[in-house]
């Protein structure tokens, strides 16, 4: 039996204000042919469905399109929520939807809500778990020492029934500590990733299942064994991943204790790209490869060209970062931290000098308003220290 694993999708979110639907419907359209290619019997959807807690009506008529879609090609349809998504808004219709294949189990009630499928190898034991915090867990269990996100899923999982002898699946989205593949975890791997201490869960907490379906890692990676992964999300949705490869798992169960994993690279409408130097180069007709992508600007320029943020955008309509990196700017670190602000100063002063160490020259009354009257708005005093 094979299974696609699908984690933060992230429906409605946005990219520095640029609407990603377009994208977002393209890609769920991809993984739609990897299941019909693949001849995917069933979906584990690893938390995080919407960007939002309350999701706009576009994102959740993209999730209608997509489970419809799935249940027309007779998948089955294993979802959890995340941190990122409303229990209750998630959870509307899961009875009614049960009747179709499709398993919600969005808020914990005080134990693990389990499905199986049956094929010539006898049992296969999906378990849902939404995202838990140590609270939640508690009030069921108030005999028990529940300090941390890891006794938290101990416990529940110490009162879960689970037939070793079977195939056990488990869906899960949480920060789950281990050693992570070097090879596919970009600048979001776990080895780098720092969430603070309480909020991680110990890898050898899921000993017991023969698949890990992880959400809440943006980036696809395993941890101590290839069956304990994260999918990673379908898109880049940081600039943080933009020296990602996303994927999505095709996880093939045989007779128990033989789980194959392969990896399908997914291919983005717009993908996220880092380009670096000066303006000129930039903008020659020959170095403009994909003026499509979603595009952060590194300029290597020693002085900041006339209108570079308006012709970047001339050519890169979809500029999502601008930085600069030149003798100047190599020395801002070096120099705030040799100078610190021991010295009363206002905001005046502080974001002029700022502005003088980034782009080395002075500020313009012009533009210094502009701070001035965003900083009020953002309801700081401009003689604020």
């Amino acid at each position: 039996m094979k299974f696609i694993h699908l984690g933060d999708l992230h429906l409605g979110r946005k990219v520095n204000e640029f609407d990603l639907l377009d994208d977002q419907k393209y890609i769920l359209d991809q993984i739609l042919d990897i299941i019909d290619n693949n001849s995917v019997e069933a979906a584990l959807l690893a938390g995080d469905i919407y960007d939002k807690a309350i999701p706009r009506v576009e994102a959740v008529d993209m999730l209608d399109y997509f489970l419809n879609e799935l249940v027309n090609r007779n998948v089955k349809i294993f979802i959890i929520s995340g941190n990122h998504d409303s229990d209750e808004r998630l959870n509307f219709g899961s009875n009614l939807f049960e009747k179709s294949g499709v398993y919600i189990y969005s808020k914990y009630n005080g134990e693990l809500q389990k499905q199986f499928l049956k094929d010539e190898f006898g049992n296969i034991n999906i378990y849902l778990m939404p995202f838990i915090k140590a609270s939640q867990v508690k009030q069921y269990y108030k005999n028990e020492e529940i300090s941390s996100y890891n006794d938290a899923v101990k416990v529940v999982l110490k009162n879960t029934q689970i037939n070793k002898s079977e195939r056990n699946i488990i869906v899960a989205h949480q920060f789950v500590a281990g050693k992570s593949d070097p090879d596919l975890g970009g600048s979001e791997s776990l080895a780098t990733i720092s969430v603070g201490t309480i909020e991680k869960v110990g890898v050898d907490c899921f000993d017991c299942f023969d698949y890990v379906a992880l959400g809440h890692i943006h980036s696809p990676q395993k941890l101590e064994r290839e069956s304990i992964r994260y999918s990673g999300s379908p898109l880049k949705y940081s600039l943080k991943e933009i020296n990602n490869t996303k994927s999505v798992p095709i996880i093939t169960f045989s007779e128990k204790g033989k789980v194959d994993i392969e990896l399908i690279e997914l291919k983005p409408m717009r993908d996220m790209r880092q380009i670096k130097g000066r303006l000129k180069q930039l903008l020659s007709p020959e170095n403009i490869v994909y003026p499509k992508d979603f595009i952060s600007v590194t300029l290597t320029d020693e002085e900041p060209p006339v209108d570079f943020e308006k012709s970047l955008r001339s050519n890169y309509p979809n500029l999502i970062h601008i930085d600069f990196e030149n003798s100047h700017t190599a020395n801002i670190k070096d120099k705030l931290e040799v100078e610190p602000m021991t010295q009363r100063r206002n905001f005046k002063e502080i974001i002029s000098e700022f502005y003088k160490l980034k782009f080395n020259t002075d500020i313009s009354e012009e533009e210094l308003q502009i701070m001035l009257e965003t900083a009020r708005e953002a309801g700081v005093d401009d003689e604020a220290y």
